[in-house]
């Protein structure tokens, strides 16, 4: 049997840490499939992806739906927007939002204005389809850059008993980085030795000025760039 790529993997791991509506409970089976064949996981973490992918699939949904927002949009230490654990909603996160902007778009990615449902670059689903679109060592270098968040995350994931926590594992052994445990952040209030590491060492813009509202991104293929087909593809 074929193997899986690590682009696709990580396609599959964006979508399914993206809210599990209608649209994402209907390819959860290629989603599931996509990650089973990942030769980069460890049989201990295809198993734990499966079981999450099944709970997903066959668990009550408003009860799956209510969990994700209790889990990511209302837990600070569980949040899937990378800067907010080093900067909080100071305005620092705007300049470092904007470096990680242009970084998407020197990669061939770009803000798409027309529409307005787009997360904003940090959201970690956005950061894993840039990730996907890399050169495998390029992608794991660019990994490798938020790694010390997502050992933070998933230290508070399997702190709440969250079956998530897999796909955060999943993401750091994909990129090559080793899980290390730490004391999951305090809720509501964020660790405060977060803010000593830089959470993205790409490139800078001196004399930015910093921004009110960081603008919500789309990856928009440039002209002449092949369509995706399906969810994963």
């Amino acid at each position: 049997m074929a193997r899986n790529t690590p682009a696709r993997s990580l396609r599959a791991l964006a979508h399914l840490l993206t809210y599990p509506d209608a649209a994402l409970r209907q390819v959860l089976p290629e989603i599931e499939a996509a990650l089973q064949l990942e030769a980069g996981l460890s049989a201990e973490r295809r198993a734990g992806l499966l079981a999450l992918t099944q709970s997903l699939q066959h668990a009550d949904p408003l009860e799956v739906e209510g969990d994700y927002v209790d889990l990511f949009d209302r837990g600070r230490a569980t949040s899937l927007h990378l800067f907010e654990h080093v900067h909080g909603d100071s305005r620092d996160r705007g300049p470092a939002m904007i470096d990680l902007l242009q970084t998407y778009e020197q990669g061939g990615l770009y803000l798409d204005p027309a529409r307005s449902d787009g997360e904003l670059p940090d959201h970690l689903p956005v950061v894993l389809e840039f990730a996907s679109t890399l050169a495998p060592e390029a992608s794991r270098d660019f990994i490798g850059e938020f790694a010390h968040i997502l050992n933070s995350v998933h230290d508070a994931l399997t702190h709440r008993q969250s079956a998530y926590a897999q796909a955060l594992a999943a993401v750091l052994e994909l990129g090559g980085q080793a899980l290390v445990a730490k004391p999951p952040a305090a809720e509501p209030a964020m660790d405060e030795s977060w803010a000593e590491p830089e959470a993205f060492a790409g490139c800078s813009s001196p004399g930015q000025q910093k921004p009110g509202q960081s603008q919500p991104i789309h990856f928009m293929p440039r002209t002449g760039a092949t369509q995706p087909r399906g969810a994963l593809s």
